[in-house]
């Protein structure tokens, strides 16, 4: 197929599908390159779509950048609160599917390198840090703190310091994501994913519980 003819196909898609095209070529791009080193120019390209398509839905590359993570881990957050507020089974049995839910979702992922992203890159753009922070942690700690606060009013866990436990709770997994995109192809020891887990909420789980030792 000539360059020609895979343009003409590409402007013969219908509109509606364009932003979604250019959503997916901006997370792998930003997973793969992180956000510094990724170019509008090349998010077109990866989309098959022109630059001036591109600035038709973005203005620039952080609409871009907001816009991706409100299309992947907003929907992620939003079954979260849905599961926490409606979730039949015991307070521990809720935290470990949240855990795993979110691994499943973010974690195995490309939007995982969106994390990663904002751990190395933070620094150098405030703005956006401040973006992901209110909108993505506060919101992931909020569905925390209500979990084990929940599980400490009910008696299943014991009366603890909630903010240190949510810390306890979301640092390990942070250091999964990262590793996946920093490490993991390099370390000669096998981290799995899902086994990690599995001990992590094992060690957590047990020191929320009542009855467990100070």
């Amino acid at each position: 197929m000539s360059t020609v003819t895979k343009h003409l196909q590409s402007h013969q898609r219908r509109p509606e599908a364009r932003p979604q095209e250019l959503l997916k070529a901006a997370l792998d791009l930003f997973a793969e390159k992180g956000y510094s080193a990724t170019r509008l120019e090349d998010v077109a390209i990866r989309a098959g779509v022109t630059k001036g398509t591109l600035y038709i839905y973005f203005e620039n590359k952080a609409a871009l950048f907001r816009a991706v993570v409100e299309d992947g881990i907003f929907p992620v957050l939003d079954k979260g609160e849905d599961i926490v507020a409606n979730f039949a089974g015991g307070t521990s049995e809720l935290l470990s599917y949240m855990t795993q839910t979110w691994w499943t979702l973010v974690g195995e992922s490309k939007l995982s390198g969106i994390c990663k992203i904002m751990v190395a890159e933070a620094a150098n753009f405030p703005e956006m840090a401040a973006y992901f922070h209110n909108e993505v942690i506060v919101r992931g700690e909020r569905l925390a703190r209500k979990i084990i606060e929940t599980g400490i009013n009910t008696g299943e866990f014991r009366a603890i310091d909630i903010e240190v436990a949510v810390d306890s709770l979301f640092s390990p997994i942070l250091k999964l994501m990262l590793w996946r995109h920093s490490f993991a192809n390099y370390s000669q020891s096998a981290l799995e994913p899902r086994a990690y887990i599995e001990k992590h909420l094992d060690i957590v789980l047990n020191g929320l519980m009542a009855g467990a030792k100070s």
